[in-house]
């Protein structure tokens, strides 16, 4: 499969979004990004995610280049969590998963088993990304299983230790 083009995206808010064709043509063949209105809108991690691998240049309100620190910066700034999300969100993507935001479930991230496409398959799990010297309370933990199981999705916990290394958890119900 040939390399998708470099395409241009602005960083508005806490969204990234681009009217670019090639944006669109990324979204039918990867599912990166939601369309909205005849454009592309990504997450701040889908964001990096691309910019990373060189797909993407993000430009500011002004239309000025945004440099990959500058992003992650502008990032932490909105989400006090956003690294330990975006070290889970890479792996999951690096591993062959597409992964969308779960916000309406209640989570951080949603994903779809291999060879399945948003839209054409349901998720398989529902993921929470945390550091690994981070706390849970057996409530937070019990709140996230009865998200996944009343959504019928496994739990899936992602570990990230100091060296962004992440270790998968999976949660599922039993009955005796």
């Amino acid at each position: 499969m040939p390399k998708p083009k470099k395409f241009k995206a602005k960083f508005l808010g806490n969204t990234i979004i681009s009217e670019d064709k090639e944006a669109k043509n990324l979204y039918s063949k990867s599912r990166f990004g939601e369309p909205k209105e005849g454009k592309i809108q990504y997450s701040l991690v889908e964001g990096l995610y691309l910019f990373e691998k060189k797909l993407v240049n993000v430009l500011d309100w002004r239309n000025k280049k945004i440099t990959l620190n500058g992003y992650i910066r502008k990032a932490k700034k909105l989400d006090a969590n956003f690294w330990i999300r975006y070290i889970v969100f890479r792996d999951m993507r690096n591993r062959g998963y597409i992964v969308k935001t779960a916000l309406k479930f209640g989570a951080d991230f949603r994903v779809y088993d291999r060879g399945i496409k948003p839209g054409d398959g349901h998720a398989k799990w529902i993921v929470y990304p945390v550091h690994e010297n981070s706390t849970l309370t057996w409530y937070e933990f019990s709140a996230k299983n009865r998200v996944a199981h009343s959504t019928r999705k496994n739990l899936l916990l992602g570990i990230v230790d100091d060296e962004n290394d992440v270790t998968y958890y999976t949660v599922e119900w039993t009955k005796s």
